[in-house]
């Protein structure tokens, strides 16, 4: 693995708050050129420290009012079925994540849609067409932490 200094820490962080930043802004806020900058951001890319770039919707505002953490356990555990889980679960563009957990529960999905109607139908598709053991949704009454930059100082 590839090491960082303080200042590619500095600008990971920057960019990791506002990737929107010209090059220009990011430099002047880490104190170096843009010349310095940018073969700095080609490095930390190329060394895969940075994942793309993107822009955060507000899923309220597009109706997505419905955020539920669905909790499965499976008494499959082979790498072959897990890979055709993650195949399964990633045709669903309503979970946006998809995490293999230790404890009480095997896997654990977010999922983020409009409504109970529309979880209704995601549920559905999560359970269809595969084995499952133990399936539940814990609902999100609110978000009252989330989407937070990555420590990189830690």
């Amino acid at each position: 693995m590839e090491k960082t200094d303080e200042i590619d820490r500095r600008i990971l962080n920057v960019i990791q708050v506002d990737a929107a930043l010209s090059q220009r802004d990011i430099a002047d806020r880490v104190g170096l050129s843009q010349n310095a900058l940018w073969r700095r951001l080609k490095r930390l890319d190329e060394a895969g420290f940075i994942q793309g770039a993107r822009t955060r919707l507000n899923a309220a505002q597009l109706g997505l009012d419905l955020t539920v953490f669905v909790m499965v356990r499976t008494r499959n555990h082979s790498v072959e079925w897990a890979e055709g889980f993650r195949k399964h679960v990633a045709r669903i563009p309503e979970v946006q994540e998809l995490h293999r957990i230790g404890g009480d529960w095997d896997y654990m999905l977010k999922v983020v849609t409009r409504g109970m109607s529309g979880y209704d139908a995601v549920y559905r598709r999560i359970t269809t067409g595969i084995e499952l053991d133990t399936v539940t949704g814990l609902f999100s009454m609110e978000a009252m932490l989330e989407d937070r930059p990555l420590n990189v100082f830690g």
